[in-house]
């Protein structure tokens, strides 16, 4: 069985890192049908320390494809991406094609392949914001109604599809980034050096980051955050990882 995994965003490396694990640990031990998954990474991040890292840290395979698609408004990227992947489908011919979560990438991905016939399976499926002003909100919706076999991690989730008619194929498997925390962070506890790199103690310290685009696009609301995070830099040391986008801002 080949299936096709989409990524391009931060959050679907860490993702997707785990559900290749769970594929090779599959394979190896010989039950059922092996499955054959190709990674394609349409660009949307391409900062290495939003790409080429995780792949590296986390170990995950090599990507069979990458677009190299970044930049432009969420129309044009998608529109490239959706040209883009529908060629290597049509190419590659896949039994199933796996997206995460909300981005351009993830929308582009689960169009292209609901178009050629080819089921698709949404992790993280039935999330929701209930805010349509948010471009990620459009993407999980539309997502989620062309999706065959939604992949839910929260009953919460669960009920959001029912709620707009979304029964069949609606699975609750919990959260692979809850997987990915238990994994990745005993290797940090007994790897990692930042703490002492940046002269914090454990617990002792906030962890901040901004870069949805309603908070970075807007001159007022970005100012106002940031003088929250000065206020509380008084009182206990604030790590702020900055986004590209919100480092440009």
């Amino acid at each position: 069985m080949k299936i096709i995994t989409i990524v391009g965003a931060r959050p679907q490396f860490i993702k997707a890192a785990m559900v290749s694990r769970a594929i090779l640990s599959r394979n190896k031990m010989g039950s059922g049908l092996a499955i054959d998954e190709q990674i394609i990474h349409t660009g949307q991040h391409f900062d290495h320390n939003m790409s080429e890292i995780f792949f590296d840290q986390m170990h995950i395979p090599i990507p069979v494809a990458n677009l190299d698609i970044n930049g432009g408004t969420h129309g044009e990227m998608t529109g490239r991406m959706l040209a883009a992947i529908e060629a290597q489908f049509i190419t590659r011919n896949p039994d199933m094609v796996i997206v995460y979560g909300d981005t351009n990438s993830t929308l582009a991905g689960a169009l292209a392949a609901a178009k050629l016939n080819v089921p698709v399976a949404h992790v993280e499926a039935g999330l929701r914001s209930f805010n349509r002003r948010m471009p990620e909100e459009i993407n999980r919706l539309i997502t989620d109604h062309v999706a065959s076999l939604l992949l839910c991690p929260t009953n919460a989730a669960v009920s959001n599809l029912a709620a707009e008619g979304i029964s069949e194929g609606v699975r609750h498997v919990g959260d692979v980034l809850f997987d990915a925390a238990q994994t990745f962070g005993k290797i940090a506890e007994s790897k990692s050096t930042i703490l002492d790199d940046l002269g914090i103690t454990a617990g002792e310290y906030l962890l901040v980051t901004v870069h949805r685009a309603e908070n970075t696009d807007d001159p007022f609301r970005l100012r106002r955050l940031i003088e929250s995070f000065e206020q509380l830099s008084k009182d206990t040391s604030v790590v702020f990882l900055i986004h590209p986008r919100t480092r440009i801002k």
